[in-house]
């Protein structure tokens, strides 16, 4: 059995954590995902978890680390400025293969910027953001609906891969309202945990370790630094350094095809918009106005570790049009994998692109 309800984007998110076991929230309240603390914390405690309104974003970051290693499904919420403090962490979070969900609903930046207004302006931060290298997943949604079934989804990976996983909103997403469907349960899939006797970071044929919860007899030592697979510190080993930081790469990069979630629509078209997040719904608009056109489309929902072969399913694509709200961050990403012109359309402001700007940019053609 499921049940429809008419919600909020920033409580679907709440929701589909609360369905897919989440315990622990540590969070800052701030705009426009605040609305995603305040259901934590008025529905969290009923369901047996903790709600900590941490002093800022770095401290909340810190306690969903902490929370994780206790055994806990972790997640804090935030917007620009807060995921800019929760950098260094997160890099932490990385280093040490600890499972927790970030979310970001992203606003009008640099700096403070539009508090209350739409934006995609750091989907390259939330891949390259911290330094050294790492690698993320991050999750896209277009809708309602998809922010309850990918905030779900976002616990599972987090487990499964051992990595911080984000689910990059935006305000125009977040603060909607629209139908949505709930199912009676949704799939949960436990971390590995550590065999008896095996080393609390090595790694099997996958490149990711058991996963060694407090408490459960386990010596383990968790640190930041370059460390072997005992955990413990050796930051001037070349080949470790070398060996580690692969791994931590790989166990993402080589699973691109098992974590890609994406839709393709015609795809013989030589005219092809690709979109993620908020933008998808003007694009979708396009397509419903123009039926029976040339027209492709690529909706990404997971757009790191980018799915860079889904762009070969438009074999006849000439150009690829890409509606962002940033000055085309993923524009470029995508201009990496092909050899056909690819156009940014890009809007900053707040407001969604209109149907009808997007039409224009298909009747200029090429």
């Amino acid at each position: 059995m499921t049940r429809t309800e008419f919600w909020q984007g920033n409580t679907a998110c709440a929701e589909g954590a609360l369905a897919a076991g989440c315990t622990f929230f540590g969070g800052y309240p701030i705009t426009p995902s605040t609305e995603i603390a305040e259901h934590m914390a008025a529905k969290l405690p009923k369901k047996g978890g903790v709600f900590i309104q941490m002093e800022d974003e770095i401290a909340s970051m810190a306690s969903i680390i902490g929370a994780s290693w206790t055994g806990a499904r972790s997640m804090t919420a935030t917007s620009g400025p807060g995921f800019s403090l929760m950098m260094e962490n997160i890099g932490f979070a990385a280093m040490t293969e600890t499972p927790c969900v970030v979310v970001n609903v992203q606003r009008g930046g640099p700096s403070t910027g539009q508090p209350t207004m739409g934006a995609q302006g750091d989907m390259m931060q939330c891949r390259f953001g911290s330094h050294g290298d790492y690698s993320v997943i991050a999750l896209c949604p277009s809708s309602v609906q998809e922010m309850y079934e990918l905030t779900a989804k976002a616990f599972n990976l987090a487990d499964r891969y051992r990595v911080p996983v984000f689910l990059m909103a935006d305000e125009i997403v977040g603060h909607m309202r629209e139908k949505i469907i709930i199912p009676d349960s949704v799939e949960k899939i436990p971390r590995k945990e550590l065999e008896k006797g095996v080393l609390p970071f090595k790694a099997g044929d996958d490149l990711i370790p058991g996963f060694a919860t407090f408490g459960k007899g386990h010596h383990v030592h968790v640190t930041g630094l370059t460390h072997d697979e005992r955990g413990y510190p050796c930051a001037t080993n070349v080949n470790l350094h070398h060996n580690l930081v692969k791994r931590l790469v790989d166990k993402v990069e080589n699973a691109r095809h098992d974590l890609a979630d994406f839709s393709v629509i015609n795809p013989d078209a030589e005219e092809v918009f690709i979109a993620y997040g908020a933008p998808v719904r003007a694009v979708q608009q396009v397509l419903h106005d123009r039926p029976g056109q040339d027209i492709g489309f690529l909706q990404i929902r997971t757009v790191w570790p980018f799915p860079d072969f889904a762009l070969a399913r438009f074999k006849n694509a000439r150009r690829f049009l890409v509606p962002e709200l940033n000055f085309g961050q993923i524009a470029r990403e995508i201009e990496r994998h092909v050899n056909v012109p690819v156009l940014s359309i890009p809007k900053l402001g707040g407001d969604l692109h209109l149907p009808r700007e997007l039409t224009a940019v298909l009747e200029r053609g090429l």
